[in-house]
């Protein structure tokens, strides 16, 4: 009794049933995995020290060989635990996931979304954020659901412009998401701004958890006033079922770091060390449900998911990659949804990601079995119409149908195997009375027209990449698989060199054009949809040879770094071969250059010195452009003080027309993939 009463205070002072564990615990110390018979003796450890007590008079003999001493003072030990409530049951766990990512403050609705209707390419307004209120409010009964916003709220139209995030968290309310990811946009305007939007996210009771397990501000900046969690937490624990769910933010480390404007005193740690990490400590606590929130793209998703044990669901974004097979309406997808792997145990992961702008809404159904582990996911991807269906007359003007057609089409869509991914959805009343609040200080900023597209300028980032930015843009349809790649990029560009009285080459990263241009009236709501950032020009003398180290390193930061293929680089005044299945530094061939001064196109020396002009971005070294960078440190650059949204917009007001350029003026004159296809 004496050596009970020893153990009891010096392992668990008047607590019974906690000296009890702290004594088990240096007996088993292994950990227990999701697939190990419930007669595994790890299998009650992660429910607690009562749980722990609790399954201890049943299996102790079964663990070890205990001296008679010990049994006795476990066994009269054990009436102090018998209080101890069993664990929730969790047998046939069934969620529901409905989720949404990069809305890229896009609240309006597209006016011409086109899409192939029995075979006729018809226009239709599309997306708008209180369509995808509507959805959320839709699907609000279904049990054990979670309302999910993968990052990358911010930074895209005038709406951010004017109201600086103000108008994003308003919109967001109207759906009282349980969680949100940072992206890497939010921090755009840094910390600061980030906080700005993050204080509007808490106006009114939805009080959503804003998440980011890997990002760690500094005590006293804006994001950690007081305490590290002041605005920024590493995960979420939700009671679904009874069952508590682990929801786990991750931000994309390199991308933010490169892209945006974190303070340099914002840690930003390794995605899967941290994810790893934070998933030990949820099941030491008892939780047997991940689910990883991201914003790090879908091939990024796919990779870590194989370096994770014991991760479940991973809910995406940052790649605006559209899910689901979309072949019917004349959209192409990139993958399944969900698109299933395997994590580091081998047990199933369900991935899915929601495209972008507010043009699609995913709702995924992940079942578990008694062991916490996946056993079946399915789900499907809704893209939101209007019912104001047009289509080509004898003229090829866009008119609308007639009442009975459109009541037909809509029917037709709805009764299709497929309905689910393309839906008449009409707008939340509550959400556009909110957004109308809003618009109405737009309206007339939006109408002024500042030139016109003589035909649409698409928008790629990499040539030959699978998703089509420029889906549902008449005139874009194959616009991803083309060597020219990005035509809005090329004209960006040709704006820069034309208002440097200096530069020879104009440089644009593909990551700082956020929109095409279809054919059409540009207003200048359509430029800052564009150009939606806050940079300015910076002059820079390079030779030759560095030129060619800026582009090499432009294109490797995304096919050898993996990091963002926003890196990848546009010229106006420079052309060239680029060749993808190379290694770095035998990528680019045959560079050409256009001087200021000389109207026609010499190779590029490596020796000669050129002034290139490019954002302030690209000039400090963001997106991986360090050779820049190392320039601009040695004050080399000269800042030129032109706003880039604003010399594109005198570039449009001056010609009175914007076009694609003639095809021996794109800086891509040749591209191979990096399978080695070449690209037409």
């Amino acid at each position: 009794m004496g050596f009970c009463i020893f153990y009891r205070h010096w392992l668990g002072g008047d607590n019974p049933c906690a000296a009890l564990a702290m004594l088990v615990d240096s007996l088993i110390t292994a950990r227990k995995p999701k697939h190990t018979s419930m007669t595994n003796r790890l299998t009650w450890r992660p429910t607690g020290v009562l749980g722990l007590c609790q399954g201890m008079k049943t299996m102790h003999a079964t663990l070890y060989r205990p001296s008679s001493l010990l049994l006795a003072c476990l066994t009269l030990t054990l009436g102090a635990c018998q209080s101890a409530p069993p664990p929730a049951s969790d047998n046939g766990l069934e969620i529901n996931i409905a989720h949404i990512n990069d809305h890229h403050s896009h609240l309006d609705a597209q006016t011409d979304f086109e899409l192939i209707i029995d075979g006729r390419p018809t226009r239709v307004e599309a997306a708008g954020f209180p369509r995808l209120t509507s959805l959320f409010k839709t699907h609000a009964t279904r049990p054990n659901l979670l309302k999910l916003h993968a990052g990358d709220a911010m930074t895209g139209t005038l709406y951010h412009t004017l109201y600086q995030g103000e108008a994003d968290a308003a919109l967001m309310n109207t759906v009282c998401f349980d969680a949100f990811e940072l992206g890497n946009h939010e921090f755009d305007e840094s910390d600061t701004g980030l906080r700005r939007f993050l204080d509007h996210l808490r106006v009114g009771p939805c009080r959503t958890t804003v998440l980011a397990a890997n990002v760690a501000p500094a005590s006293g900046s804006p994001l950690a006033p007081s305490t590290g969690d002041d605005y920024l937490r590493p995960y979420l624990l939700k009671q679904v079922g009874g069952v508590a769910i682990g929801i786990l933010g991750l931000e994309t480390r390199d991308k933010t770091r490169n892209s945006s404007r974190p303070l340099p005193e914002t840690r930003i740690d390794d995605e899967a060390d941290t994810a790893q990490r934070y998933i030990d400590q949820l099941r030491a606590q008892g939780v047997r449900h991940i689910v990883l929130l991201t914003h790090q793209g879908y091939a990024a998703d796919i990779a870590i998911a194989a370096k994770l044990s014991e991760v479940d669901v991973i809910v995406g974004g940052d790649s605006h990659t559209l899910l689901g097979d979309f072949s019917m309406i004349g959209i192409g997808g990139a993958g399944p949804y969900p698109t299933t792997v395997r994590n580091r145990d081998g047990d199933p992961v369900c991935i899915v990601q929601a495209w972008e702008y507010g043009k699609a809404f995913g709702l995924l159904n992940v079942r578990f079995d008694d062991q916490g582990r996946v056993v079946a996911c399915r789900g499907e991807v809704t893209l939101p119409i209007g019912d104001d269906f047009r289509q080509q007359d004898a003229s090829g003007a866009y008119v609308a149908v007639d009442s009975e057609k459109r009541k037909r089409i809509a029917e037709n869509l709805e009764q299709r195997p497929n309905a689910h991914h393309v839906r008449v959805v009409p707008p939340d009343p509550q959400a556009q009375a909110e957004l109308t609040r809003f618009s109405a200080r737009l309206a007339d900023m939006k109408k002024r027209r500042i030139g016109v597209a003589s035909e649409p300028l698409c928008l790629v980032r990499v040539p030959g990449e699978a998703t089509n930015r420029s889906a549902g843009l008449a005139g874009c349809e194959t616009a991803n698989t083309l060597a020219r790649g990005s035509d809005i990029a090329q004209a960006v560009a040709d704006a820069y060199r034309q208002a440097s009285k200096q530069a020879d080459i104009a440089l644009q990263n593909a990551g700082g054009i956020r929109a095409a241009i279809p054919q059409g009236e540009v207003s200048f709501d359509t430029a800052y949809t564009v150009l939606p950032f806050s940079n300015v020009l910076y002059e820079l003398r390079l030779s030759g040879q560095q030129i060619v180290e800026v582009l090499e390193e432009a294109v490797a930061n995304h096919l050898d770094r993996g990091s963002s293929d926003g890196s990848h680089p546009y010229a106006a005044g420079l052309r060239w071969r680029l060749d993808m299945s190379q290694p770095r530094g035998h990528r680019f061939t045959r560079l050409e250059v256009r001087r200021k001064a000389n109207d026609t196109w010499q190779t590029l020396r490596p020796e000669d010195i050129y002034t290139v002009v490019t954002s302030d971005f690209l000039a400090q070294g963001g997106d991986g452009y360090h050779t820049l960078a190392r320039l601009h440190a040695t004050g080399a650059s000269v800042n030129t003080y032109l706003n880039y949204t604003q010399t594109f917009v005198d570039y449009l007001l001056a010609s009175g027309t914007v076009t694609r350029p003639v095809a021996s003026d794109y800086s891509h004159q040749g591209v191979i993939d990096r399978r080695g296809n070449k690209l037409p």
